[in-house]
C-alpha cells in the first residue's frame, strides 16, 4: 500500500464569491450525556472551523440546552432520553435521529454519548442510513457491541479510534497495536472490508502519535502534533474537523488526511504560544483558521 505526503492531497478548492452557507454543507453531531456536555459543543465547533455551513447538534434531552449554550454557532436538536439518571436515549430516539439526519449531508456521531441500549440502537441505525459518517468516541465503543456490523453498513464510514476504542474493536492489545500501527490498521481494514457487504468507502483514522490514516489502497502517516495534544476533546474536535472539511468538495479519504494534518499543526501552533503542558482542547479551535492556510487553495 503506498503511503501518501500530506503534499499529495491538493487543497481546498477556493470558495465562490457568492456562495451562502448553504452551499458548504451541513452537518449532524451526535453526542452528549449528563456527564461529557462538552464533547459535542467541541465537535461542533471544529465543524464549523472545518468550512460547514451550518451545524446541527443533536443531544438527549435532558442536557440538550447545556450543549446548544457551549456551541452558540451551532443549532441544537433534543433526542428522547428515558427518564434515569444514566441518560439513556430512548426508543424514539432512533426515529427522531433518522429525520434528522435527512437533511444534513454528513453525520458525526459519538463524542460524549455515553453507552447503553439506546445508543447502540441509534449507532446501528446510523451505519444503516446512506450519508457519510464519522464515528468517534462512544459511537465507536457502541459499535463494538454490535455483532458482525460491517455487513450492516450502508454509508461511506471513518473510524477514528484512539488504541483503547480500536482495541475494543479489533481485540487486540494495546501494546500489540502501538508496536505495528501502520500494520494493525491495515489488518483491521482488510478483514472489515472482506466481511461488508458493500462497496462504499470505508476509512480508518488511528490516532496517536504519527496518526495513521488509511483506505486499504493508499494512506498517510501524520507528522504533526505533540503530546500537549493528550488531554480530553482533543479527539473531538478532530472529528468535527473531519466533518467540515469533508464537506469542502474533497474526497473523504483526502479530507481525513488533510483534517488530522490541520488538527496537529493548530497543536502545535498553540504549544508554540504556549506550552504542551498548558495546552487543552479549546485551543486547537483558536489555532485551526492559521493551520488551514496550508490547506487552502
Amino acid at each position: 500500500m503506498e503511503f501518501k505526503r500530506i503534499e499529495d492531497f491538493g487543497k481546498l478548492p477556493s470558495r465562490d464569491r457568492a456562495g451562502h452557507k448553504g452551499d458548504f454543507g451541513r452537518v449532524l453531531v451526535v453526542g452528549g450525556s449528563r456527564r461529557m456536555i462538552g464533547a459535542p459543543a467541541l465537535a461542533g465547533k471544529g465543524a464549523l472551523r472545518g468550512g460547514a455551513g451550518l451545524v446541527t447538534i443533536a443531544s438527549p434531552a435532558p442536557v440538550q440546552l447545556a450543549v446548544a449554550m457551549l456551541c452558540e454557532c451551532a443549532t441544537s436538536v433534543p433526542l428522547p432520553s428515558e427518564k434515569t439518571g444514566k441518560q439513556e436515549l430512548s426508543a424514539e430516539a432512533v426515529g427522531k435521529f433518522r429525520t434528522i439526519a435527512e437533511a444534513c449531508d454528513i453525520l458525526a456521531v459519538g463524542p460524549g454519548m455515553a453507552v447503553g441500549p439506546g445508543q447502540e440502537a441509534l449507532v446501528r441505525a446510523a451505519i444503516d442510513q446512506e450519508k457519510p459518517l464519522i464515528l468517534d468516541a462512544d459511537g465507536l465503543n457502541n459499535l463494538a457491541k454490535i455483532d458482525d456490523w460491517p455487513s450492516l453498513r450502508r454509508c461511506p464510514l471513518i473510524l477514528t479510534p484512539h488504541p483503547g476504542e480500536f482495541a475494543r474493536l479489533t481485540g487486540l492489545t494495546i501494546d500489540e497495536i502501538q508496536n505495528d500501527r501502520e500494520n494493525s490498521a491495515q489488518t483491521a481494514l482488510a478483514k472489515w472490508q472482506e466481511t461488508t457487504h458493500t462497496a462504499l468507502q470505508l476509512i480508518l483514522v488511528l490516532k496517536g502519535a504519527n496518526t495513521v490514516v488509511t483506505d486499504g489502497l493508499a494512506g498517510y502517516v501524520n507528522k504533526t502534533g505533540n503530546p500537549g495534544m493528550a488531554t480530553g476533546g482533543s479527539g473531538d474536535v478532530l472529528t468535527g474537523l473531519i466533518a467540515g472539511i469533508a464537506l469542502q468538495g474533497l474526497d473523504l479519504l483526502t479530507s481525513a488526511c488533510l483534517a488530522v494534518y490541520v488538527h496537529g499543526q493548530a497543536g502545535d501552533l498553540a504549544a508554540t504560544e504556549g506550552t504542551e503542558e498548558s495546552l487543552i482542547a479549546s485551543d486547537l479551535l483558536d489555532y485551526i483558521p492559521q493551520a488551514m492556510q496550508e490547506i487552502v487553495a
